[in-house]
C-alpha cells in the first residue's frame, strides 16, 4: 500500500498537468419573513382583497405597492452582510406577481428567482420562496393542504425541493400557520393540525431517505416552546453543544429556540416579544460534510432603518400601516436569518 502511494506521488511529480479536484467552502444565508400584506392593485372576484384597492380603506395604490417593494428590497438587500440572502421564505405575499416585480424591479444585479403556489386561503395571502438560481436549481413545487376542523380554507404549506450544484436535495418547507384569532388557547388546535400536517409530509420524506436535508421555516403563530411546535410537529430546541446527542436522523431541531429563551422575539405584541418567526433544520443538516448549520448563526435581523425609533411602539418593526393610517414602513415582523456552510468541489 505505501509502495502504491508512493508511486501515485511520484506520477502526480513528474506530470504536472493532472490536477486533483479543489474543495471550496461557501457561507449561505437562509432566510424567512412574514413581510406583512403584499397585496397587489388588482380586485380579485375569488379573495377577499377589498380593503388593498385604491377604494378601500387601506387606499392602496400602486405607488404605496411600489414603496412597499422598495422597502422590501432594501432589507433583504442588507442581509447577509449586504450580499442578500441565498434563500428566503416569505409569507403574506396575494399572488406570485408581487414577488416576481421585487426581483425583477429591485434585484437586476442578482439571478433570484421565485417559486411560488397559490392557496385557499380566503384573503389569498400565501406562501413564497425566492432563491439564487446560481447556487439552486428548482426540482419541484407542491403544497400540502392543511384541513381544519371547522373546513376553513387555510393557506398551504409550501414545499420546494432545490438541487445544489453537488446534487444535493434540499426540502425546503414554508410555513404561516393559522393565527391565534378567538385566542391562543381557543385556536390551538389549529396549528396543531397545521403541525402535524406537515410532519407527516416530513416523514415521507425520511422514508425515502433517512438523511433527508430538511429546511422549515415560518411564520408558526405559536412559538418554540407550544404544544404545536413540541408536540405536533416534534421541532426540539437546538443547542450547539449537543450536537453530540443527535440519535437520529429525523429528527427535527428549532435553531430559534435559544434566542426565544433569552427573551428574544420577531413580533412585538403590546408589551411582549412573540418567537413567532424560526427556522428548523433536519439531524442531516448539523452534521453533514456537503451543507451543514453555521452553529449560533439564527439571529432576529433588526436592520435600522426598519427599527421604530421612539413612542409606544419602540424598538418594534416599522410597518406600512398603523391600522387604516398608512405610515410608509416595512412589516410588522423582523426577518430571521441563520447560515450554513456549502461546499462544493471544483
Amino acid at each position: 500500500m505505501k509502495k502504491l502511494l508512493f508511486v501515485f506521488i511520484i506520477i502526480l511529480t513528474i506530470q504536472p498537468g493532472i490536477v486533483l479536484p479543489q474543495s471550496y467552502k461557501d457561507t449561505i444565508a437562509i432566510g424567512f419573513w412574514n413581510v406583512e400584506n403584499l397585496f397587489d392593485t388588482t380586485d380579485d372576484a375569488n379573495q377577499d382583497d377589498e380593503e388593498f384597492l385604491s377604494t378601500g380603506n387601506k387606499e392602496w395604490t400602486s405607488e404605496r405597492l411600489d414603496t412597499k417593494l422598495y422597502n422590501l428590497s432594501r432589507v433583504i438587500r442588507s442581509m447577509n452582510n449586504g450580499n442578500g440572502p441565498d434563500i428566503l421564505g416569505v409569507c403574506e405575499v396575494e399572488h406570485q406577481a408581487p414577488l416576481d416585480n421585487l426581483v425583477l424591479k429591485f434585484f437586476h444585479d442578482k439571478n433570484y428567482k421565485v417559486a411560488y403556489k397559490e392557496s385557499p386561503d380566503g384573503r389569498g395571502i400565501d406562501n413564497g420562496l425566492i432563491y439564487n438560481a446560481d447556487l439552486f436549481s428548482l426540482l419541484s413545487v407542491k403544497g400540502d393542504t392543511v384541513m381544519l376542523d371547522d373546513g376553513y380554507p387555510t393557506r398551504l404549506i409550501l414545499n420546494v425541493n432545490l438541487l445544489t450544484k453537488e446534487k444535493d436535495t434540499l426540502i425546503i418547507y414554508v410555513n404561516h400557520w393559522p393565527s391565534r384569532r378567538g385566542g391562543q388557547a381557543e385556536s390551538e388546535k389549529n396549528r396543531v393540525k397545521a403541525a402535524e400536517t406537515l410532519r407527516h409530509s416530513i416523514d415521507k420524506n425520511f422514508e425515502r431517505n433517512a438523511r433527508s436535508k430538511i429546511i422549515i421555516v415560518g411564520d408558526f403563530n405559536d412559538e418554540p416552546g407550544n404544544v404545536s411546535l413540541l408536540q405536533g410537529l416534534s421541532a426540539v430546541p437546538f443547542y450547539c453543544d449537543s450536537t453530540g446527542y443527535i440519535e437520529s436522523y429525523s429528527e427535527l431541531f428549532n435553531l430559534a429556540y435559544p434566542a426565544f429563551a433569552d427573551g428574544v422575539g420577531s413580533y412585538k405584541y403590546r408589551d411582549d416579544w412573540n418567537m413567532l418567526d424560526q427556522i428548523i433544520i433536519s439531524g442531516a443538516l448539523i452534521d453533514s460534510e456537503s451543507i451543514h448549520y453555521v452553529c449560533n448563526s439564527f439571529e432576529v435581523y433588526k436592520p435600522l432603518m426598519m427599527v421604530t425609533r421612539s413612542g409606544n411602539y419602540e424598538g418594534a418593526p416599522f410597518p406600512a400601516y398603523g391600522g387604516s393610517r398608512y405610515l410608509g414602513g416595512y412589516s410588522d415582523h423582523y426577518p430571521v436569518v441563520t447560515k450554513f456552510i456549502l461546499t462544493r468541489t471544483e
